[in-house]
């Protein structure tokens, strides 16, 4: 590949169209014309699912999405915090980014509103309390680190995936991170990628914050629940069209003629294509006919999903007093940050937010035991809180059945290795997925990938 300054985002829309010449090559188009009725299978309906289907629908062709789930939205999960109470809280996946174009033009024409979302942080650090305004990085990293995101904009390619090899940990030691500095940065940036730093490719790193909005995404959330984008989604693509507790267990591809599709509860549909949007793990858990080539299969292994568990709490009133509350600690319940934002009423929602394996020790607990760390971390900051406690739920993704993780975590060596190899098609079924994306790991990215399938079939 030539060595000019590409972007994360330029590189995977190139990798895109090369991959969208190899599946017209030798296809004529009057092969893929609407006028036939073309029929397409969408697997799972998360975000990258229903967004390529509600495409498809609106260029006529019929769509028959399957989701093995009783739910729509994959992993984009809003619900009450209790039965019957009008806060909403997100155990899925939560920021819609300034930078993220294409959920705020859907949320547009669906005619949701988006409402601020940002968050200015406290810290718990070494037992002592500081209040937003109060800590930060030291000068010298500071004028350090803005240097480095500049500097990312002139990378070469062979520059990318120098540093791909290498990880975000070992990177920031490199260039000088240390100290107090470097353990605030894992405290942070853990939280972003869902496992420590030492597990991140410092390419898919440094390129997420060199390119991403100044609160890293974190600017926005759908006034209702980001659930309400899959609904209209689902409006719009027909709910008789979407067929909820359809896990495919087979997919049959003949080199000529309809594909066939099965599911545990023993249906079986067919149609001409499929978009499948599924996470790896499950990828992994349906038998192909033909087989999956070795080196997908081998990529699929390779890549590693997010343990992060989210443990929104109710207590009966909002102490914290800022509606932009969050903070980061040391502590075993990590991070916390104002889930009812913008939700007017007398209680409120902490939600503590834990990864890896901090994340898998406290989803292996008690209600009680989690109200217990959380009683002691907050009494740094407020005092006892345990007693206000109302209620809590508990998500862990790790444990996830089908995706076994949040989002894809992109390792040493493996944004320009393993990606291409899982974006590749496999016969009449094309791939796509928040794992497949420029924006990874984020709702925009799982909406950019579906729809650009759509685009290919």
């Amino acid at each position: 590949m030539a060595t000019n300054h590409l972007s994360r985002r330029e590189f995977l829309r190139n990798s895109a169209l090369a991959t969208g010449a190899l599946l017209l090559s030798g296809t004529t188009l009057s092969s893929f014309s609407v006028s036939k009725k073309i029929t397409v299978i969408v697997m799972g309906a998360g975000f990258a699912g229903l967004s390529a289907a509600n495409q498809l629908k609106k260029k006529g062709y019929n769509v028959i999405v399957l989701e093995a789930k009783g739910r729509i939205g994959g992993r984009v999960f809003s619900t009450p915090i209790q039965d019957n109470s009008p806060l909403i809280v997100e155990l899925g996946a939560e920021w819609v980014g300034d930078s993220h174009t294409r959920i705020k033009e859907l949320c547009g024409e669906f005619g949701l509103k988006l409402n601020n979302n940002q968050f200015d942080s406290d810290l718990i650090y070494r037992d002592e309390y500081f209040t937003t305004g109060r800590w930060k990085y030291s000068d010298e990293w500071e004028v350090k680190f803005n240097k480095i995101l500049k500097d990312f904009h002139q990378f070469s390619q062979d520059d990318k995936e120098k540093l791909d090899r290498m990880d975000w940990w070992r990177f920031l030691v490199n260039n000088g991170c240390e100290g107090r500095d470097l353990e605030i940065r894992e405290l942070l940036d853990s939280t972003d990628f869902g496992e420590t730093i030492r597990h991140v490719s410092a390419f898919a790193a440094l390129a997420e914050y060199a390119e991403s909005s100044p609160k890293n995404e974190m600017d926005f959330k759908i006034e209702g629940g980001n659930s309400q984008l899959a609904h209209k989604f689902a409006d719009a693509i027909g709910r008789e069209n979407i067929h909820l507790k359809h896990a495919v267990t087979k997919v049959i591809q003949p080199r000529k003629g309809k594909v066939t599709v099965e599911c545990s509860n023993g249906k079986t549909f067919q149609a001409d294509k499929i978009i499948c949007t599924l996470p790896t793990f499950a990828v992994s858990k349906v038998i192909w006919e033909p087989g999956l080539e070795s080196k997908y299969i081998a990529a699929i292994n390779e890549l590693q999903y997010a343990r992060i568990n989210k443990n929104p709490v109710l207590f009966n009133d909002r102490f914290w007093k800022r509606e932009d509350f969050d903070m980061v600690t040391d502590r075993v319940p990590h991070y916390f940050y104002h889930a009812t934002k913008n939700q007017q009423h007398e209680k409120g929602v902490l939600l503590s937010y834990t990864i890896g394996d901090k994340a898998a020790v406290v989803a292996a607990q008690t209600d009680e035991w989690r109200a217990k760390q959380i009683d002691e971390t907050l009494a740094k900051a407020f005092g006892p809180v345990k007693d206000k406690i109302e209620g809590q739920l508990n998500y862990f993704w790790g444990s996830d059945e089908y995706s076994r993780g949040a989002y894809a975590i992109y390792g040493k060596g493996q944004w320009f290795r393993v990606m291409p190899i899982l974006k590749r098609p496999h016969v009449n079924t094309f791939f796509a997925g928040e794992h497949l994306a420029d924006w990874q790991g984020f709702m925009e990215g799982a909406i950019n990938s579906g729809e650009e399938m759509a685009e290919k079939v």
